[in-house]
C-alpha cells in the first residue's frame, strides 16, 4: 500500500498508511468493505455520523507512532466528510463503535493491544469482534460494551447481538456479518444492494401492471364479444319473430279473402 504523509506545524509526520496489508484474506477484506458500505448507507441522512474503516487514527498530538486503524468505526457528532486520516485532538471525538474483522493471525492484536487502547484511551462504547471463517473466536461474533470503564460481554438476544450505539441487531449469515433493524429484524442492505433490489421490484411492478393491463384488455374484449353475440342473437330472434308475424298476417289475409268470397257467392 502506498504511503502518503500529512505534516503539522510542529513537524510531526502523520502517515496515512502503516504499510500493513489491508486485510488478511479476501473474505476478511470483503466483510470489512461490506460493513462499512452498509453502515455508511444506513446513516446516509445523518450529516453528523462518520463511518469509515482501515483509516489511520492518531490519538496523541505530536507522536506519529500513536495510532490504530480499526477495520470499521463509527463516530457520532463529527461532520460526514472524506478524510485522509483521523486526528482525535482535532475532531475532539473518539470512535463510538469499532468492529474488527478478526483472524487467528490478528488475535493477539485484536483481543489485547487494540482492546486496551479502545477501552482505556479511546473509551469506545462498543467493541465488536467478528471471525468470519471461525478460526478461533467462539462464538464467532462478540460484543463488548463499556460499563464503568470496563468492557462487559453483551449477552445475545434471540441469537443476535444488539448494538445500543447503532440501534441495530447484528448476527451472521454464512460468512457474512449482517445488520438488522431493531424491530422486525429486516436485513439492512448495502446501497448497491438496495438499488438492485429497487430495480428488481420496479421491474416486477411494471410486469405485474402490464399483466393486469393485458388481462383487462382480454376481459374487455371478451365482454365486447359477448355483447356482440347477444345483440346478434337478439336480432336473429327479432328477425324470426318478424318473419313469423308476416307469414301469420299473410295467412290471416288469405283466409279473410276466402271468407269474403264465400259470403258473396254462397255455394249452391
Amino acid at each position: 500500500m502506498a504511503t502518503a504523509a500529512s505534516t503539522l506545524t510542529d513537524d510531526t509526520v502523520y502517515p496515512t498508511s502503516d504499510g500493513k496489508p489491508m486485510a488478511e484474506t479476501d473474505v476478511h477484506r470483503d466483510q470489512m468493505f461490506d460493513a462499512i458500505k452498509t453502515l455508511d448507507g444506513h446513516f446516509a441522512d445523518r450529516p453528523d455520523v462518520y463511518v469509515t474503516g482501515n483509516l489511520m487514527v492518531y490519538f496523541e498530538k505530536g507522536d506519529g507512532r500513536r495510532h490504530r486503524s480499526p477495520d470499521v468505526m463509527v463516530v457520532f457528532g463529527v461532520p460526514k466528510k472524506r478524510r485522509d486520516l483521523y486526528k482525535t485532538w482535532e475532531e475532539d471525538r473518539f470512535p463510538d463503535f469499532v468492529l474488527e474483522i478478526t483472524s487467528r493471525s490478528t488475535q493477539s492484536e485484536d483481543t489485547d493491544e487494540k482492546y486496551l487502547v479502545y477501552r482505556d484511551i479511546w473509551k469506545v462504547k462498543e467493541y465488536f469482534l467478528f471471525d468470519p471463517v471461525e478460526e478461533y473466536l467462539e462464538p464467532s461474533l462478540q460484543d463488548y460494551r463499556l460499563v464503568d470503564g470496563e468492557y462487559q460481554p453483551v449477552p445475545r438476544q434471540h441469537g443476535q447481538l444488539v448494538s445500543e450505539v447503532l440501534g441495530l441487531r447484528l448476527d451472521r449469515e454464512g460468512l457474512r456479518l449482517v445488520f438488522r433493524e431493531p424491530g422486525g429484524g429486516r436485513v439492512i442492505l448495502r446501497p448497491d444492494e438496495a438499488r438492485a433490489r429497487r430495480a428488481e421490484l420496479a421491474l416486477e411492478l411494471a410486469q405485474t401492471k402490464a399483466r393486469f393491463a393485458d388481462d383487462a384488455r382480454d376481459s374487455a374484449e371478451m365482454e365486447r364479444d359477448y355483447e356482440k353475440a347477444e345483440r346478434e342473437r337478439a336480432e336473429a330472434v327479432a328477425e324470426r319473430e318478424r318473419g313469423a308475424r308476416v307469414e301469420a298476417e299473410a295467412e290471416v289475409a288469405k283466409l279473410r279473402a276466402e271468407l269474403d268470397a264465400l259470403r258473396r257467392n254462397p255455394p249452391g
